[in-house]
């Protein structure tokens, strides 16, 4: 019995194989160099997909049936009549997108894709309520509805339609000239129970957690999301009240800010207070 010995790794051959490797080596090292590079090529398209925070989500839209152009002023997130007019109306109920109240005040670009009706652009909304509709992510005030389409007379259709198909993405919210302001609620009661929800957050992220401090001794209380964007406590601190605030955004980053002007100490229901910050990431 003979035995021969080929060498693979460097591609030596024997001539009693005719220098067959001589063929098959290049050939199977290209062709593994090719499955190597596709195979890192699809994880990182997959990796890309997973993260990106800027792509377009397929989805559906209907809007607000009997109300008028503006949003409701009874919606989930607790704004009352603000939650109906702010971003000029183009505002939105949103289903899963709601989070349980955290998805309140964030905005999204929402367009519908029949590109006889529909414009490029869309329309930027703000959520102001929960709610869904025939599988939608979205029940949109009438007047965003119609802002999503190029003409008033391909509004006047989309609206007919009721329900559309749309695509989505965050983008972020902004209100020049406007300041972070805190909305006391008007069922607060001054001084056994403060609610508060806090209006015109720009940028792309989240209000996770609320802080209320004294600013004599510095000790800070964690308040409760009693539901949409209102936050609650009972027996607030005395004097005049400092807020700290968490900002969380969608890739796990999160900071902690401290507004420039206080709560005052003699606090009223349905009166608002201008924080003296923006954030804007």
């Amino acid at each position: 019995m003979h035995y021969h010995l080929i060498l693979f790794s460097s591609c030596n051959c024997l001539l009693a194989f005719h220098c067959i490797c001589s063929l098959i080596c290049p050939t199977m090292a290209l062709k593994s160099f090719l499955f190597f590079f596709a195979t890192l090529l699809l994880i990182q398209t997959l990796a890309e997909a997973a993260t990106c925070s800027d792509c377009f989500v397929q989805s559906r839209a209907a809007y607000y049936p009997n109300s008028d152009d503006n949003g409701t002023d009874v919606g989930a997130c607790g704004y009352g009549s603000f939650g109906a007019t702010i971003n000029g109306g183009d505002v939105s109920a949103a289903s899963d997108l709601y989070r349980n109240g955290v998805g309140c005040g964030a905005c999204y670009q929402v367009r519908c894709k029949d590109s006889y009706y529909c414009s490029d652009k869309g329309v930027t909304i703000v959520i102001t309520d929960s709610g869904s509709s025939d599988r939608t992510d979205f029940i949109l005030s009438r007047r965003a509805f119609g802002r999503m389409a190029q003409t008033s007379d391909a509004a006047a259709s989309i609206l007919r339609l009721g329900v559309v198909d749309i695509e989505y993405r965050r983008v972020s919210c902004s209100y020049p000239g406007k300041n972070i302001t805190v909305k006391i609620d008007e069922n607060s009661s001054y001084p056994h129970y403060l609610a508060f929800s806090l209006w015109y957050q720009q940028g792309k992220t989240d209000i996770t957690a609320v802080q209320l401090c004294e600013t004599q001794n510095f000790v800070c209380k964690l308040l409760d999301r009693s539901y949409g964007a209102v936050w609650t406590t009972t027996s607030p601190p005395s004097g005049p009240l400092s807020l700290r605030l968490l900002f969380s955004a969608d890739d796990g980053d999160e900071s902690w800010v401290v507004p420039v002007n206080n709560i005052p100490q003699d606090w009223k229901a349905g009166q608002t207070y201008d924080t003296g910050v923006q954030v804007n990431n």
